[in-house]
């Protein structure tokens, strides 16, 4: 009788990350997926989590999300906060549930810091403070994110060197963990390691990038916003400003063409001027996300048709079998 060492090991389970940037057409490939095989869809969308944000968020429609549910999506109140500390826990609670369905796990989006979390864990870090973070939305509307970044440089330059002065939420943690506990957020990242995947859901990662050529992102870019303002992306963002406790600086708000539909609607842009920064915007997250997939370790490259790559990922599965 065979002793269980000698016996061969089962193959791992495997979870699928489909992430690429803004427009590459991840969403389109991950339905594609969803119609040919049996998967369980985890939306990886800082943007998509909130309830009434849907044409700005390219959000799949209600009948779509009927038929292929995605998890993560509808999740909070754009009023209210969504770490990436909430995004693991919900898409490890995810996932394990595919597992327990027979299901493969389909991470799909663009927030590359959720994937990053995702795969390697997150350190331990002290609760969220409301009472500092709201000392802290006061001081940034009187002197500017900026000036709040000039003063993480000062208390703690390594997490200000990898914190852009253009990253409100970040810095915000920053600062509060800084106040609350008197360490720097850098001392507690070094101290405090995530968990990977593997070892946290006993799972395989695959990585695959969708992405196309720069000409025709930007072309993509370009026409989905002017179909997004067609639809009524400026209406949208009206409802919005009603909503009681909502304001340009909660992080819903800060979602790249909502900021600029914002201030549009206060008066500080007119309609070309508010379109034109929003393309602009969307170009430099298609530019961060392009860097975030060139570092990522292990990552399948994916361009072509939405039925080529969908066909390309089921092969390369058909082949782990």
């Amino acid at each position: 009788m065979a002793r269980a060492q000698d016996r061969p090991r089962a193959r791992p389970r495997v979870v699928l990350c489909l992430m690429g940037p803004t427009a590459a057409g991840k969403t389109d490939v991950a339905l594609a997926l969803a119609e040919r095989t049996d998967i369980a869809l985890v939306s990886v969308d800082s943007a998509m989590v909130y309830r009434h944000m849907d044409i700005g968020t390219a959000k799949p429609d209600p009948e779509t999300l009927a038929r292929h549910p995605h998890a993560l999506v509808d999740v909070r109140e754009p009023v209210d906060p969504f770490s990436a500390s909430d995004f693991l826990e919900g898409a490890d609670r995810a996932v394990r549930d595919a597992f327990d369905r027979g299901r493969l796990p389909v991470l799909v989006g663009g927030t590359m810091l959720y994937f990053k979390a995702f795969r390697d864990g997150l350190s331990e870090l002290p609760a969220a403070d409301d009472v500092t973070r709201a000392e802290l939305s006061a001081r940034a509307r009187e002197i500017g994110w900026a000036a709040l970044h000039a003063e993480l440089r000062d208390v703690d330059p390594a997490a200000a060197a990898r914190i852009r002065p253009s990253d409100p939420q970040r810095i915000q943690r920053a600062l509060e963990v800084f106040r609350v506990t008197g360490r720097p957020i850098s001392d507690w990242w070094s101290t405090s390691a995530g968990v990977p995947a593997g070892a946290r859901l006993d799972c395989d990662l695959v990585s695959v990038g969708v992405t196309a050529p720069r000409d025709m992102l930007a072309d993509r870019v370009e026409r989905r916003f002017d179909a997004m303002l067609e639809r009524g992306f400026v209406d949208e963002v009206r409802r919005l400003r009603t909503m009681p406790g909502l304001d340009p600086g909660k992080p819903a708000m800060r979602a790249v063409g909502y900021r600029q539909v914002w201030r549009h609607l206060d008066g500080e842009t007119d309609f070309d001027a508010m379109r034109e920064a929003a393309l602009s915007a969307t170009r430099q997250l298609v530019r961060r996300q392009t860097t975030w997939l060139r570092g990522w370790p292990g990552l399948v490259p994916a361009e072509g048709s939405v039925a080529d790559i969908a066909g390309g990922i089921l092969r390369r599965f058909a082949a782990r079998s």
